[in-house]
């Protein structure tokens, strides 16, 4: 996949995988991609659209991003959370554009020897992808405007003029 400066919408380095599509995402080709004959465990995390929000019913998600530091971004907690936990294999992917009810919006897996590293080094891919990478999502509502929110859960996101 290529954006509009022709250039690919994924990185790969040292057993760590990232990407960003358009199009639905592929849990076995995710997985595949951190396979290997030294792990006994592989844990994939699957985010998917829900239908509501702070008891709001939800239509869709629409998500973007600062593709190229998102993508440095998603390489670098992979990088850093392979070698904390000792993993043999990690791969992110994450959807951009509208993802509709019960789809998936992000992929995350693991593989390690051992299941303990893995789920623990999955939660923890997680939660610094929501934190730190440049990726946002607008919550569509029906029968009400959307609202633009960081890529986590919290409050609704404010215009800035600079």
């Amino acid at each position: 996949m290529a954006n509009s400066q022709d250039e690919p919408w994924e990185l790969s380095a040292d057993g760590c995988h990232v990407a960003l599509v358009t199009e639905p995402l592929n849990i076995q080709e995710t997985m595949n991609k951190v396979r290997s004959p030294e792990a006994g465990a592989i844990v994939l995390f699957a985010g998917t659209t829900r239908d509501n929000f702070a008891g709001k019913p939800v239509k869709e998600l629409t998500y973007t991003a600062y593709a190229q530091l998102a993508l440095r971004s998603m390489l670098s907690i992979g990088s850093d959370v392979r070698s904390r936990h000792g993993l043999k294999g990690i791969a992110m992917a994450h959807r951009l554009g509208t993802v509709p009810i019960g789809e998936e919006s992000i992929l995350i897996a693991v593989s390690a020897p051992h299941r303990q590293a893995a789920w623990r080094a999955g939660e923890e891919a997680l939660e610094e992808c929501k934190a730190r990478v440049e990726v946002w999502k607008r919550e569509e509502f029906h029968g009400e405007q959307g609202v633009w929110r960081a890529n986590r859960d919290g409050a609704a996101g404010t215009r800035t003029d600079s």
